[in-house]
């Protein structure tokens, strides 16, 4: 089992896929190693690939306002994406690129050991909760598998591109504070 430290070293310096080309860095998971919710959203925008940290930019405000809503701040959490490099365009991540980091997310997950994972939007659903996952209708329902539950919430630049969805995923926050209340 490797170490946070050198699966950062392996991230930083990954040529698995395309977008090692284009990127200016890799962006790593970080928060809280000893939490039990983990955050995953599906890659790092343009403000992440500048500073290396996950959710930086209009994107990060609006998670962190989210969390606060629910009294938590990144230090009681840990937030990674699926793709640790940008996507050009901010274009969703593809499926090879995905399958190309999906290791480096399941090695985050076993460090961790979360008791919940939140899917931060749909891309992120589809990948780990099922392919089909609709985050229009399934937003905010949990699913128990393999001693963990799992739940998917709108991403934060959905809400800032759509300000209606805000009051429905502050609703989902408290539902995943509810659910980690009673582990």
């Amino acid at each position: 089992m490797y170490t946070y430290e050198e699966l950062k070293n392996f991230v930083d310096h990954c040529p698995r896929c395309q977008l090692a080309r284009t990127r200016n860095r890799a962006v790593m998971g970080k928060g809280n190693l000893n939490s039990p919710i983990l955050f995953i959203a599906e890659a790092p925008g343009n403000s992440e690939d500048r500073d290396g940290i996950p959710f930086t930019g209009p994107s990060g405000t609006v998670f962190d306002d989210l969390l606060g809503s629910i009294g938590l701040n990144r230090q009681d959490i840990y937030l990674t994406n699926i793709v640790k490099c940008h996507p050009p365009n901010n274009r969703d991540p593809l499926p090879q690129e995905q399958e190309a980091c999906i290791a480096y997310l399941k090695y985050e997950t076993l460090l961790i050991r979360p008791k919940i994972i939140v899917c931060l939007g749909r891309i992120a659903a589809q990948r780990i909760i099922r392919p089909d996952y609709r985050i229009t209708r399934e937003h905010g329902t949990f699913l128990y598998r393999k001693n963990t539950w799992l739940t998917a919430v709108y991403h934060p630049s959905a809400i800032l591109r759509d300000p209606a969805k805000l009051e429905e995923t502050k609703a989902d926050f408290r539902k995943i504070r509810e659910k980690w209340e009673t582990l």
